[in-house]
């Protein structure tokens, strides 16, 4: 069973730093795709970075190109986001997702992931 865990969330002042990390378990690590969603109220689901273990390939949207960095650590079956300057804007909850199938290789969706963890929130004050 396919199972994601989200942490690393919290309250930071605009202009702070924060990394998530997404520990993944039951099934082949390097064989899948992760990505790193957000959403906030009353939005819709963003795609915000993904990465292909097979690969190493990333993907960043033009919103956190430069600020964020998505990371694999295959010995620890873990993907980190690290996200710097961080904005007002980029409060919302935040999610893994794994897919087997899925390459990174540029905009990508929801609907390309199979599989999620639950969420951690991160909230940037101004």
């Amino acid at each position: 069973e396919v199972q994601l865990v989200e942490s690393g969330g919290g309250l930071v002042q605009a202009g702070g730093s924060l990394r998530l990390s997404c520990v993944a378990s039951g099934f082949t690590f390097g064989d899948y795709a992760i990505g790193w969603f957000r959403q906030a109220p009353g939005k819709e689901r963003e795609g915000v970075s993904c990465i292909s273990n097979s690969d190493g390939t990333t993907y960043y949207p033009d919103s956190v190109k430069g600020r964020f960095t998505i990371s694999s650590d295959k010995a620890k079956n873990t993907v980190y986001l690290q996200m710097n300057s961080l904005k007002p804007e980029d409060t919302a909850v935040y999610y893994c997702a794994a897919d087997r199938y899925f390459l990174c290789r540029g905009r990508f969706t929801g609907s390309d992931f199979g599989s999620w963890g639950q969420g951690t929130q991160v909230t940037v004050s101004s």
